[in-house]
């Protein structure tokens, strides 16, 4: 069985026509026709459909490993697991949808730009530095999804040769794992350089140097994953980074009510009582220092809400409306990955600068504490919990500290979970 996954996808391939919502019928004559008799619209078309994939169980995956992370509550009349399993009742189920629809949804996307690299290939209707375009950026979006479904499985590993439906490769580890998607970032910035962008993009860019920034902002994510300091740093310097830019400058999934298109999916409104709730952990509001505004982040309702012994009082509010956008990466990001950096290769008087910068702008005092390295590092995780709350890393984070035991346990029986299984259909 162990194929079945990776052909499903091929057959599920999408393309969009004028917008970005999806089109699920796409079987091999399609594809083929798409590759061999392509022209410059069904390329677009493919492009537009790339992008689009990359929203599809977003919210599935927030959730699940948000409430793995602690950082919140998802709540919900319909899904009792997200309150079970995922918080450690029983055994995480491999067939479930808080794996597989995120899982499937990142490989169709990956599935994709192979399709495009094949149909770029074959295309003699656009030009060589057109060419780098397509395939720069879409290497850089298959990096991305790659990178997700291995933050969930972990050392469970990813595969992340798909590129033959009849000949996958293997899984790979997560160090093994790391190093392909690094390499497949690092492809891409190669053929972005030089590069021109002629199919349309909705993350935040116009232009290759735009792409290139994305790129390598993704990449100093990737190298502190992999605990490579000093890349991170080179990465950043190549990114978007600026120590005293604007926190929201970043790249983004776009939403719109527009025909067609796709409404944000982690939008909730504040004091709903629709039966679907997100909901802070707890804790998120009794640890913060008194005085940091990213208090805001997480508003207090009107009413608590309970479900199987387990209590919320203050609701997410990151997304403030439907057509939200879903950050990828942002500076402020960039910023602690800047200060975990030079933390950790002990240039302290950076990382306190970096720190205080995070501190200043979100009205607390200038640090005082320890002028030591472990100090300083339980000061940036502090900084990563509050700036990217709900963004998706505090469990990533935790994780590759070796800090899952600080995570709390609500209910006897409770447990946080070190990673996903690999979805039945991969089964050999």
């Amino acid at each position: 069985m162990k194929k079945h996954l990776i052909i499903c996808l091929g057959a599920l391939l999408f393309l969009a026509a004028c917008q970005k919502g999806e089109i699920p019928n796409l079987n091999s004559p399609i594809v083929d026709d798409a590759i061999r008799n392509g022209t410059k619209v069904k390329l677009d078309n493919l492009m537009v459909g790339l992008e689009s994939g990359t929203r599809q169980s977003l919210a599935t995956y927030y959730d699940a490993i948000g409430v793995i992370g602690r950082e919140i509550y998802r709540f919900s009349a319909s899904e009792p697991r997200y309150v079970g399993e995922l918080m450690g009742d029983g055994t995480l189920d491999n067939n479930t949808f808080y794996i597989t629809n995120p899982w499937a949804a990142r490989y169709r996307v990956v599935r994709q730009g192979n399709i495009i690299h094949d149909a770029v290939a074959n295309a003699n209707y656009i030009s060589d530095v057109q060419k780098k375009g397509y395939t720069g950026y879409t290497k850089t979006i298959m990096a991305y999804q790659l990178l997700l479904n291995l933050n969930m499985t972990y050392t469970n590993g990813i595969r992340t040769d798909v590129k033959d439906p009849n000949n996958i490769g293997p899984f790979r580890n997560y160090a093994d794992a790391l190093s392909d998607i690094a390499a497949l970032l690092d492809a891409g910035k190669t053929e972005l350089t030089g590069a021109e962008i002629a199919f349309p993009v909705t993350i935040g860019a116009t232009n290759a140097a735009d792409l290139i920034k994305f790129n390598r902002a993704i990449a100093a994510r990737v190298a502190i994953y992999r605990q490579q300091w000093a890349a991170a740093l080179t990465a950043l310097n190549e990114s978007f980074f600026n120590l005293n830019g604007p926190f929201e400058t970043g790249y983004f999934h776009s939403f719109s009510n527009k025909s067609g298109d796709q409404l944000n999916p982690l939008f909730l409104p504040q004091n709903t009582n629709s039966g679907e709730f997100r909901l802070a952990y707890p804790s998120f509001s009794t640890d913060i220092v008194p005085g940091d505004d990213r208090l805001a982040k997480a508003t207090l309702r009107d009413i608590p809400i309970t479900q199987e012994g387990l209590t919320g009082t203050r609701d997410v509010w990151i997304h403030f409306n439907n057509e939200s956008p879903v950050y990828i990466i942002r500076n402020e990001e960039l910023i602690l990955i800047y200060a975990e950096a030079k933390i950790q290769l002990n240039q302290i008087p950076d990382g306190i600068v970096a720190i205080n910068r995070l501190r200043v702008d979100h009205n607390m005092t200038p640090y005082a504490g320890a002028v030591t390295q472990a100090a300083l590092l339980n000061e940036m995780l502090y900084h990563r919990r509050y700036s990217l709350f709900g963004e998706g890393h505090r469990w990533i984070d935790m994780r590759r500290y070796n800090r899952l035991n600080q995570l709390p346990n609500p209910r006897p029986g409770d447990k946080v979970w070190t990673m996903f299984p690999i979805p039945l259909t991969e089964g050999s």
